[in-house]
Formats: C-alpha cells, sequence, structure tokens
C-alpha cells in the first residue's frame, strides 16, 4: 500500500507500508530513501538537519538516507549533486526512482524498492545506465546513514587452523584516518563490531570482503540486517571490498558495493540489497549476538 505525503520539509514523499513497517522516499531530490522502521517508531536512517527539506542549487549536499553512489571514490566522480526531481512510477508495494542523467558522469541512477506485503522485508535494487558513448569503469555502492546511537555487525570469517586454512580468509581495508585502537572498534573473535557514539566526533572507516551476506545495526532493542551477494569471481574496489562501515559523530553508514566493470555505453549494471526489521536485545558480548541475531540472520538468508 501507498500514500503521497509530506516528510521533513520535502512536499513530495511516497510512504510505502504494510500492517507493520513503512518507509518514506522523497521525489523532490534523490534517489532517496528516507525512513525505515516499524510504523510509527523510530526512524532506521539518519538526515542531515540542514538539509531536510532542501531542494535545487549546484552545491552537493549528503541530506542522508539511503543513496546510491559511483565507486571507486573520487571528485567530483562519486559527487555528483542530486538535488533535483526524480521520475517515479509506484504500485502498490513498490517504487521506481529515475534521476536524470548526471552532468559529471553521463550516469543514470535508479532505485527501485519493494516491501514484502506480509513480512517486515524490502527489496531494494540500484541501476546504473551509461549514457555515454564511451565506457565508464564504476561500481554501484550503496550507502545507508543510520541513526546515532547504535551498533553495526559484521561477521568474522569461520574459524579454521592447520593445513587445510593456509590461505588468507579475506580483506580488510584501513583508510588513512582509521585508528583501529579507536574504542568504537572491537575486533571480536565472531564479528567485527561498530558503535556509534557521539562522543567521538573523529572520522573512522574500514572495508571488508564479506563472504558471509550479511551485516547488522543494532539500535534501541531493534535490527536492521542487511544481506548481499558476494561473488567470488569478481573484482570489487577498495582492495576487493564488498561492505565498508563509516563512523563520524552524527551518524554511521552501512554500504555494500557490487562487483567492478566496465560499462560499455547503453550497458546498466545493477546490485541488490535485501532488507529486514526485527525487534531484537543485543548487549555487548558475542553470545548475546549469537542467541538474539543468529537465529534471524540464518532464516533471513534461507529465502
Amino acid at each position: 500500500m501507498y500514500e503521497r505525503i509530506k516528510y521533513e520539509g520535502w512536499p513530495n514523499c511516497i510512504r510505502l507500508y504494510n500492517d507493520e513497517v513503512e518507509l518514506i522516499v522523497t521525489t523532490d531530490v534523490g534517489p532517496r530513501i528516507v525512513k525505515f522502521g516499524f510504523t510509527g517508531g523510530q526512524n532506521f536512517l539518519y538526515l542531515v538537519p540542514a538539509h531536510r527539506g532542501t531542494t535545487g542549487g549546484n552545491d552537493w549536499r549528503i541530506y542522508g538516507g539511503h543513496r546510491l553512489w559511483l565507486a571507486p571514490e573520487a571528485i567530483p566522480f562519486s559527487y555528483n549533486p542530486d538535488n533535483d526531481k526524480v521520475e517515479y512510477v509506484v504500485q502498490d508495494s513498490s517504487i521506481r526512482l529515475i534521476q536524470a542523467k548526471e552532468s559529471i558522469t553521463g550516469i543514470v541512477k535508479e532505485m527501485e524498492i519493494t516491501i514484502a506485503k506480509d513480512a517486515n522485508e524490502l527489496k531494494v535494487v540500484h541501476k546504473l545506465t551509461n549514457k555515454n558513448n564511451w565506457n565508464v569503469e564504476l561500481a554501484p555502492w550503496a550507502i545507508t546513514m543510520l541513526s546515532p546511537g547504535g551498533t553495526a555487525i559484521i561477521p568474522q570469517e569461520p574459524f579454521g587452523e592447520g593445513d587445510d586454512y593456509l590461505l588468507p580468509a579475506r580483506a580488510l581495508a584501513i583508510w588513512h584516518f582509521t585508528k583501529m585502537n579507536d574504542p568504537r572498534w572491537n575486533w571480536g573473535e565472531k564479528y567485527i563490531r561498530a558503535k556509534q557514539d557521539s562522543l567521538y566526533t573523529s572520522e573512522q572507516k574500514i572495508g571488508v570482503t564479506n563472504k558471509q551476506g550479511w551485516m547488522v545495526y543494532s539500535l534501541n532493542n531493534e535490527v536492521l540486517i542487511k544481506k548481499m551477494n558476494y561473488d567470488p569471481s569478481a573484482a570489487y574496489p577498495d582492495y576487493n571490498c564488498n561492505n565498508e562501515i563509516y563512523i563520524n559523530g552524527n551518524y554511521l553508514e552501512m554500504e555494500t558495493l557490487g562487483p567492478l566493470s566496465s560499462l560499455k555505453p547503453g550497458e546498466i549494471v545493477e546490485h541488490s540489497e535485501y532488507w529486514l526489521l526485527a525487534e531484537a536485545m543485543v548487549s555487548e558480548d558475542e553470545a548475546s549476538i549469537d542467541l538474539a541475531l543468529l537465529p534471524l540472520v540464518h532464516s533471513f538468508l534461507m529465502h
């Protein structure tokens, strides 16, 4: 089901909902998802206060919410402003948001969001179309800005030792500004955890090769679980990372990336994420994650 509403200063928004959860997109800028949560409950997505309701102009604004970018990150390649109206096609349980061709890159960004009719789930398909007369090297990059105070969780690769485990399990990318002893990181045996804490304003970022295909953000006894594909035969940006976490003093980003490709004129590349919202009480120890999250994750991964 859907309805047209005003939200956070943007007059032309679409709300998709079922009996349990709701999402809101704005068509005044984007493509952007600006709210996702239980109906009437907390918004998992962070919106920049100064950018709420703003439109137009040539300055790049981050806005907040869930967005689609181009990787590898570069200026101006990744920073084309998305300040104008988007075309959209809405049906009972899905919406397509189509941005005009970017003046900087010649790429058309598209996002198709479908809400499940009988579950707390979304499918978000990200599409990039090359409208240039030449090939463009890129990867789709889906970025979700999350409300403060929560903790992101990425699974470690399964433990192994001995002659059957001579090769490394995965890549871990570290940025120049990343401090591995920053208290917001927890390098556990089973999980990497990243906490958003407004007392710490510096930037932090890591990237990983996530072969397990899931990640979680825990916030006020609710969890947003994402699943995504990993292709072991493909090359990914940032030292082969398909999953990244960025933190600052205001929000945390959970990011997924598709494979790098040389997109020919007229070609389209797609990258999908699947979201599940659930109630779960996760404490600071790994046993709590095992107990509270793994049953939800395993059930979600099976369908």
